[in-house]
């Protein structure tokens, strides 16, 4: 008689302890299922990831670079860029007969490479520099674009005034002044600063909004020249 409730009380246990045993198993599969999609850094790096796979389909070098912006400064109608930063927007015409550093930086902007990079040297009444960051983001462009350089093109006249953009040479071994494809310059200094003719490339000018030009050029810099508040590039728009 003392058998049965014992047996009954054991088998209560045991259905008990089985059935709490089972339902994790069954939730933790939908746990994970929501953790996943809350991550919105993880599945942007992924979205970044795929597109940097069909970039990297075709990459720029020192040896196809100029052929290729030869053949791209063909087709180009267009030579007004709209460049917006945090603190404002302008708008500068490219010169048509620059092709080369014109084909360049339309490109660049058409590939979103300017796009959260920043002014990173600013002069007071000299110039302000763009087109850099120290996000690993934009040495990973730079590296899915390509590594390759641009020949100097000073020779048509242009000089540089108040407003002109032109390309800094490289900070490699570069006796010809080749310019940095990835990086741009605008002068500020009012007439010009002309001692920069013939050593860089003036490919524009800016036609509105020169007084965010000289918003940017008035900041507080730290070492190197570099503003102590970042002031991004948002993006350039080719008008």
């Amino acid at each position: 008689m003392l058998l049965k409730p014992f047996a009954l009380i054991t088998s209560i246990l045991l259905f008990f302890f089985v059935s709490c045993g089972e339902s994790p198993k069954k939730k933790t599969p939908q746990k994970v299922e929501t953790a996943v999609p809350a991550d919105s850094v993880q599945q942007e790096e992924v979205e970044d990831d795929s597109e940097e796979e069909q970039d990297n389909a075709f990459v720029l070098d020192e040896e196809n670079a100029i052929d290729f912006f030869f053949d791209y400064a063909k087709k180009l109608k267009k030579n007004k860029v709209k460049i917006t930063t945090t603190m404002g927007s302008f708008i500068v015409q490219l010169y048509d007969d620059v092709p080369y550093h014109k084909a360049n930086f339309i490109y660049l902007a058409r590939k979103k490479y300017f796009d959260s990079t920043q002014f990173h040297r600013v002069v007071k009444d000299f110039i302000i520099q763009g087109g850099n960051s120290d996000d690993r983001k934009t040495a990973r462009k730079r590296g899915d674009i390509g590594r390759y350089l641009l020949p100097p093109d000073a020779k048509k006249g242009y000089k540089h005034h108040r407003g002109t953009i032109s390309m800094p040479s490289s900070e490699r071994d570069n006796p010809h002044k080749l310019a940095s494809p990835y990086e741009f310059f605008i002068v500020v200094t009012n007439p010009g600063s002309y001692h920069l003719d013939g050593s860089y490339t003036p490919f524009g000018r800016v036609v509105e909004g020169m007084d965010i030009v000289d918003a940017i050029n008035q900041v507080p810099v730290g070492d190197g020249d570099w503003p102590q508040k970042n002031v991004y590039i948002l993006k350039v728009e080719v008008l």
